[in-house]
């Protein structure tokens, strides 16, 4: 027996999972998609905008064709004015996970949300419930005074949680100001202290790409102008005909807020795409940094089977079992 994350027992012989995660750009879909037809696998996403129904151009969701070839999960299956937890993502797939298993088929977790995939390796704490008055109230007031003032005001009263946090992420901010409103204490010391669900029964093995930093600008400005030539702009153009709250994650997509300035007047094409190629160059420059500070496989797992590879391979689609032997044989052994 192991020991799991809130020290109760994990039986031996666990089912197993292979996680592909990386920054934006990186090339995780075509990496998972050619992992999945080389080992029989099911693609399930883990990138938090990849789920959300009317982006699948400006997210590069995979093309029809793609998804044709093996079987892929959770891609567009939320309504752009619902926002997704965390929590909610964690139940579907591990819904998704065991049905892959129950066809005889590798589940493969692609995309990089990392607290996704922490909610599956090391389990998700269980938060009180906050009345809908704090709420309000929280989003009264980050509406009054915007987000970087709120993330100030918060950094005074919970630098834990405000450190873990953007100053312009007015949706995480709101949450953060109202678990701490209702409740007395920060969201991060929610996170460690509080109640938690523990990591799920499954062993997982996981490919980290990690690309170099010149290579990686380079792919995010190319995807950026093939998604324009792809239709991104009627894309968002009916997104935004929704009339959604701006503060919803699917308003905040990269490259949605600033063809939307496009669209109203407010910024030239060519100005709304420079901007869209650098705010996602930073995000990766986030991405990349959490990537290499978490471990993102089970804790108590063997770690000669389950441990990140950093594949800084040139093309994702001709990944080969010499880049990472280990990664087969821990597929090879669940089988």
């Amino acid at each position: 027996m192991t020991q799991s994350a809130d020290g109760g027992a994990l039986p031996r012989g666990l089912p197993r999972a292979l996680i592909v995660a990386g920054p934006t750009a990186s090339g995780k879909s075509a990496l998972a998609l050619g992992l999945a037809r080389r080992l029989g696998g099911t693609v399930i996403n883990a990138d938090s905008m990849q789920l959300y129904a009317g982006l699948r151009v400006l997210t590069a969701r995979p093309t029809p064709a793609e998804e044709a070839l093996v079987p892929h999960r959770l891609y567009g299956v939320r309504p752009a004015g619902e926002a997704a937890s965390v929590a909610w993502w964690r139940g579907r797939a591990l819904e998704e996970m065991a049905a892959a298993r129950a066809s005889g088929r590798l589940p493969i977790l692609c995309g990089g949300t990392g607290l996704y995939f922490l909610s599956l390796t090391e389990g998700l704490s269980e938060l009180p419930p906050v009345p809908a008055e704090a709420r309000k109230a929280a989003r009264a007031l980050l509406a009054e005074i915007g987000a970087p003032a709120l993330h100030a005001r918060l950094a005074s009263l919970d630098p834990e949680t405000a450190a873990g946090l953007r100053p312009g992420d007015s949706q995480r901010l709101a949450r953060a100001w109202e678990v701490l409103a209702a409740t007395g204490n920060g969201l991060a010391a929610w996170q460690r202290e509080g109640a938690h669900s523990g990591p799920a029964p499954w062993r997982f093995a996981a490919i980290l790409l990690d690309p170099p930093r010149a290579a990686l600008r380079a792919a995010i400005a190319a995807r950026f102008d093939a998604m324009l030539a792809g239709g991104a702009l009627a894309e968002v153009a009916a997104l935004g005909a929704l009339g959604l709250d701006p503060a919803l994650p699917a308003m905040r997509a990269h490259g949605v807020p600033e063809l939307l300035a496009h669209l109203a007047g407010r910024l030239p094409l060519a100005a709304a795409r420079e901007r869209a190629v650098l705010n996602t160059g930073q995000y990766t420059k986030r991405q990349a940094t959490w990537f290499r500070h978490h471990r993102l496989t089970h804790p108590g797992a063997d770690p000669s089977l389950t441990h990140i590879i950093h594949a800084r391979i040139s093309s994702q689609t001709q990944f080969q079992e010499s880049d990472a032997p280990e990664i087969f044989a821990f597929v090879d052994r669940g089988r």
